[in-house]
């Protein structure tokens, strides 16, 4: 199978229709159990809702405790970044759902099923700001009045605290009630308690603190999401909204909507590309890092594919487009990226299981506190209570709950803009405990096509009129290995011209004849030198050599003997040296997985350094050596381009698909896709994914250590409301904060793919 027909084909075996609404496994065709979504049966329909009100993991548990419920309601499926819901049901009338959504305060507005994401509001309008200033300077000022006073009732303090609350905290309080009316324990339902039971009790400042401070910290939190957000939204506003096209009266500007296959584009330097295109004219160097990660401009010419979002650096060319605005290469990326972030993590899964027990334990803990406190322990009811609400703040899992999303959106945006689509934070995860990566070789290891190695001569003709020869009798040949000895003759005489050939014939499976000015020539393998009997021992010798070091020997001759002997082979990619080096430093041992004789696979292993290689693999058998690593190592990746690694790529834990840039099967099929051929990437892919593992480690760290330090406190009676809010919101931006540092996890290290080469 040549390269173009690998990367044609999909390499799983299940490329399942994919549903508009419903995400699915990338390996089975079901929904994932990461997306915790019910398989909607047969007749199940699905709606889109926009929920402007949907900005954490609270909320989305909220509307899960509604509707789940609901007769008729089948699955869920939530897209936080995007502030969409995607409900799968068998009702008649959908009104009942959007009812429910609207007793919730979520704001839903329905969408269509290929209704595209229309812009989302800031995440801090500007009333909210001024609301916010109001309710810092009146929570301040109470605080300061009650403290120059040493009354903490009298009215001055209570007014001010009654400003301070109604400025910041009535969306806190709104929602606490509505957490309250479904029974549901949230953040707002913890903080209502706390500010309404500080005001019972006469604690009118640390009332007004709480809520002040809660709003500051749920502010900072949305910014801080909002750049997560944009993090993903940004690889989608690559693409221009215009375009320049050919018409009949020339070149005009339209808008890249209403532009349809087959129509010719021109762009500029400077320029970026508008469409996916393929170039009919011209000449141009593109900037594709947006696409592929390539740090380095790739020069194109007549054939090549313009990806959408590329910038012209350099030239101009002309194209015609090759799919429409929705079906880009670009798009395919964000729309990948979008469901894969969607997506529930098993770690997310796991604190969000954890977080459902946890909080009602915490909450029936604090009531416990407030009724037997003053009977064992002595004390007033007041205090007691005091000190229940701050137990119910501290009990608020936030910061546990929202460090998984952000971390894995950040590390699926840092890979995307690396050119390495993930297409789940379950892989995202689960790439930190690869032990063993299997390697395709054609096209993964090497470059998918043989190139002209050697050119040695065999007598007294000067190589150059020999290989001249040789390449006038392959250009009648469709043979890839005819067409690269002429590729080859070409780069060494670019300026030469081929001789005329006459009474040419092909020798199937062995070679070629004709003749050239009257001379009959024959241009073939071993088996041919061997029929026609000019083999000699030093012959022998020669086309040995060349066969164990996995190359195709040529031999060009006449009736009197051998001329020359040429040898064409697959040559390995200049990257693939570092990428085997990289994957063992990781201590992932590398194997080689190939149909190829086992002579060819030995010598490509030898000049990778791997040790491990096996040839002559048929479908089935690479199937059978992945089950044999994961028997011998545990966790398998498997990394091809074609759809005879299908079984092998099912079989593996990760299955790695080699530039897949423009090839839609490949975006729709992988787990994950490098969009360009650098094999580099596989292992920047287990480093990223080792990264995330470490610093989920550290946000749950960080989530239950101030917890568990705040709770001592809370018992000793050394915390205040005040503190306990500054703590469980100040865990939550710490663990924001440091789930987004993978966002330049690429930018401030030297990738392995972005090293110099070795």
């Amino acid at each position: 199978m040549n390269q173009s027909d690998k990367q044609n084909t999909a390499f799983h075996p299940h490329s399942e229709h994919r549903d508009a609404c419903c995400a699915r496994d990338m390996k089975t065709g079901h929904p994932t159990a990461a997306n915790q979504a019910i398989a909607p049966p047969e007749g199940a329909r699905c709606v889109r809702y926009r929920i402007d009100k949907m900005d954490c993991p609270t909320e989305e548990r909220l509307i899960r405790n509604r509707l789940e419920p609901m007769a008729g309601v089948v699955g869920l499926d939530f897209n936080l970044l995007d502030r969409e819901l995607t409900v799968h049901h068998q009702l008649d009338d959908i009104q009942a759902i959007t009812t429910a959504l609207d007793s919730l305060d979520m704001a839903p507005s329905l969408l269509g099923a290929s209704t595209p994401s229309s812009p989302i509001s800031p995440a801090l309008a500007t009333h909210q700001k001024w609301l916010l200033a109001i309710a810092g300077a009146a929570a301040i000022s109470a605080e300061v009045v009650a403290w120059t006073t040493g009354q903490e009732t009298s009215w001055p303090v209570a007014a001010l605290a009654a400003i301070s609350i109604m400025s910041a905290g009535l969306p806190t309080l709104k929602k606490g009630w509505i957490a309250i009316k479904n029974l549901t324990l949230n953040i707002y339902f913890l903080m209502s308690l706390a500010v309404i039971g500080a005001v019972i009790i006469g604690k009118w400042p640390e009332a007004a603190m709480v809520v002040f401070l809660f709003a500051v910290a749920e502010a900072v939190e949305a910014l801080s999401l909002e750049r997560a957000r944009h993090a993903i939204k940004s690889l989608t506003a690559l693409a221009p909204e215009t375009a320049e096209v050919k018409t009949d009266t020339g070149w005009l500007e339209q808008p890249v909507a209403r532009i349809e296959v087959g129509t010719r584009i021109r762009v500029r330097t400077g320029s970026r590309v508008p469409l996916d295109a393929r170039v009919d004219s011209g000449h141009a160097a593109l900037n594709q890092a947006p696409i592929t990660g390539e740090s380095l401009p790739v020069d194109k010419q007549a054939g090549d594919l313009l990806y959408a979002g590329s910038i012209v650096t350099d030239g101009v060319v002309e194209a015609t487009v090759s799919a429409l605005a929705s079906h880009s290469t670009l798009a395919r990326i964000a729309t990948a990226i979008q469901q894969a972030q969607s997506q529930r993590a098993p770690t997310q899964r796991f604190v969000d299981q954890f977080a459902r027990f946890y909080t009602p334990a915490v909450v029936v803990f604090a009531v416990a506190v407030a009724i037997f406190g003053p009977l064992l322990f002595n004390g007033t009811w007041s205090a007691w209570f005091y000190e229940a609400l701050v137990l119910l703040v501290i009990a608020c899992p936030c910061a546990l709950v929202v460090s998984t999303p952000v971390t894995v959106v950040s590390g699926l945006a840092a890979a995307a803009k690396h050119g390495i689509l993930i297409k789940g934070g379950v892989f995202l995860e689960s790439g930190r405990l690869l032990k063993a990566m299997a390697l395709d070789k054609t096209g993964t290891l090497t470059q998918g096509k043989p190139v002209l190695t050697d050119a040695n001569p065999f007598g007294d003709m000067p190589i150059e009129q020999a290989l001249l020869i040789a390449a006038s009798l392959d250009d009648h040949s469709t043979h890839p290995v005819a067409q690269a000895l002429v590729a080859g003759w070409r780069e060494k005489q670019p300026d030469a011209q081929l001789l005329p050939v006459e009474k040419f014939d092909v020798l199937n499976g062995r070679g070629v004849t004709g003749s050239v000015h009257g001379q009959t020539w024959h241009l073939g393998n071993h088996r041919l030198v061997e029929e026609v009997g000019v083999c000699s021992p030093e012959l022998e010798a020669r086309l040995a050599a060349l066969e164990n070091a996995g190359k195709t020997a040529i031999v060009l001759f006449h009736h009197a003997g051998p001329v020359a002997v040429f040898a064409v082979a697959d040559t390995v990619r200049s990257e693939s040296v570092q990428a085997v080096a990289a994957l063992k430093a990781l201590r992932v041992h590398a194997t080689m997985l190939t149909g190829d004789n086992p002579t060819t696979a030995r010598a490509i292993a030898d000049q990778l350094g791997i040790e491990d290689a096996h040839g002559n693999l048929m479908p089935h058998d690479k199937q059978t050596a992945i089950a044999r690593l994961k028997s011998d190592y545990g966790m398998v990746g498997m990394v091809g381009d074609g759809v005879n690694d299908a079984p092998a790529l099912a079989r593996s834990d990760i299955g790695f698909a080699m530039g897949a840039a423009g090839t839609a099967t490949a975006l729709e099929t992988a787990d994950v896709a490098i969009m360009d051929d650098d094999p580099r990437k596989i292992a920047d892919f287990i480093s990223l994914s080792r990264q995330t593992g470490t610093v989920l480690k550290q946000n749950i760290s960080l989530a239950i250590g101030i917890k568990a330090i705040f709770l001592v406190l809370a018992l000793s009676a050394n915390a205040t409301l005040w503190m306990a809010v500054f703590a469980d919101m100040g865990a939550s931006l710490l663990v924001v904060f440091n789930g987004l540092r993978l966002l330049n996890y690429f930018s401030k290290r030297v990738p392995q793919s972005m090293s110099t080469s070795v």
